[in-house]
């Protein structure tokens, strides 16, 4: 299967599916074994290309059209959509031959279907530099929307919680396609030794803004999980702003460290790195697939002292354990609004109701985790969006509901190399438009 009929057969597929998940992509690609790196890295781009751009490219072909947009079928609509993002967004590929493979594409559905879809192509490769789009004087919310390819309703509610110039530039942000970034072990080795050794592969990297453990991969030519340094535990992937959280709860060797909705564990496994792995991290997961990946990790990058425990941590904590813990980090499942250039289906799962349903399950969350906190403890809470009802309504609802704990102020506990990312109100808070990294925020509660 060629890399433009593999996307086409995942874009088609996932319009009956809620999620964009990895797991999805290896098997379209285990049953697609003669596809080399680049034409897989290919496949994966047009995939996202057209996520990231839906709206905009729909926007283009209802331009072009004399009859109702929701009369084309979802196969012919994901081909023009497939060859506009290259038309548009791909400056190596030749519109011709862009052109081309739609047509061949489209005539599997049909002779007529072919002749469609090379007249819609062809007319908008003409008229390519002409494309109107909302009024941007009569419909900020409009123009935003359509421009940069972002449901109204999100574009709304950032405007009312940041404003238009700021909205603007993280829409603009959350459209770029970010760089891969890792984290270094320092069980096994240190960032500069490990700059070189990834260099030495072939790989072209720079150590990141913030994160001493960072470092943004720039180039590289095969899968990551393919270089040497990775096979031998050297490294993690892991965005910057996750990595930062891990310091925020300062944890110390000999702490038993709890890490509820913990995942893949890239928190876990740097949390038991930080304490040198003297002590204890308990991973905690609903998700009996992540925690297995997590456990492979472990062995991989050799923090043995992480232990998988599976369990819903919105019920029933204190039943599971009869101890309390003085450091708990509180991952909260959320929107996932601030990773929207790593995952750019976000945008289109996603809407209020899910939010809403989010924040009250961040709330029981938290709700359990301080029963397990002794007096003096501290829980760290973070999320991966940008979403006042899962960021500071959820920490006020908290407070409101637990007299006992109080907000702590980030500033306190954070190192200097970290400062510039706690906002005035002791929040911990990264903007990609700001800071070029995942949208993350994070609050610290103690217990009096």
């Amino acid at each position: 299967m060629s890399p433009r009929n593999l996307a086409l057969s995942i874009l088609n597929d996932l319009n009956h599916r809620t999620d964009f998940p990895r797991r999805y992509l290896e098997k379209a690609f285990h049953q697609n074994l003669s596809l080399n790196h680049r034409d897989r890295a290919f496949a994966v781009h047009l995939v996202q290309g057209v996520l990231r751009w839906r709206l905009r490219l729909d926007w283009i072909i209802r331009q072009t059209l004399h009859f109702p947009f929701e009369r084309i079928d979802l196969p012919v609509l994901n081909i023009l959509r497939i060859a506009l993002y290259q038309i548009y967004h791909m400056d190596r590929v030749p519109e011709s031959a862009a052109v081309n493979e739609a047509v061949k594409q489209a005539k599997k559905k049909g002779k007529n279907v072919g002749g469609f879809v090379n007249g819609v192509l062809r007319q908008i490769c003409r008229e390519k530099t002409s494309v109107s789009f909302p009024d941007r004087q009569k419909d900020l919310t409009g123009y935003l929307s359509v421009f940069y390819s972002y449901p109204k309703w999100l574009v709304q509610k950032w405007i009312r919680e940041l404003g238009n110039e700021s909205t603007e530039q993280l829409l603009k942000a959350l459209n770029r396609i970010p760089h891969l970034v890792v984290r270094v072990n320092r069980l096994k080795t240190d960032r500069s030794n490990l700059i070189d050794s990834l260099k030495k592969e072939g790989v072209t990297c720079k150590p990141t803004s913030y994160s001493p453990d960072g470092i943004e991969i720039e180039s590289m030519s095969g899968p990551v999980n393919q270089l040497k340094a990775f096979k031998q535990g050297l490294f993690q992937v892991q965005d910057e702003a996750a990595q930062v959280c891990s310091y925020l709860i300062d944890p110390k060797p000999g702490d038993s460290v709890l890490d509820l909705c913990s995942g893949l564990g890239g928190k876990a496994t740097h949390l038991a790195q930080i304490m040198d792995k003297n002590g204890q991290v308990l991973a905690v997961d609903k998700d009996l697939h992540k925690l297995k990946s997590l456990k492979q990790n472990c062995r991989r990058l050799k923090t043995d002292c992480v232990y998988p425990i599976v369990t819903d941590a919105s019920n029933n904590l204190s039943n599971l354990f009869y101890c309390s813990f003085e450091k708990i980090l509180v991952d909260g499942p959320c929107s996932g609004l601030g990773v929207i250039s790593r995952h750019p289906d976000g945008k289109w799962t996603k809407n209020i109701n899910k939010i809403n349903r989010l924040s009250l399950i961040q709330r029981h969350i938290l709700h359990e985790a301080g029963s397990l906190m002794p007096i003096g403890g501290r829980l760290l809470y973070v999320t991966c969006t940008i979403s006042k009802e899962e960021n500071e309504g959820v920490v006020k609802h908290f407070l409101r509901n637990n007299r006992k704990m109080v907000l702590e102020n980030l500033n306190n506990y954070t190192p200097e190399w970290c400062r510039d990312l706690i906002d005035e109100d002791g929040f911990f808070r990264t903007l990609p438009h700001v800071h070029g990294m995942d949208g993350f925020f994070g609050a610290m509660f103690l217990k009096k």
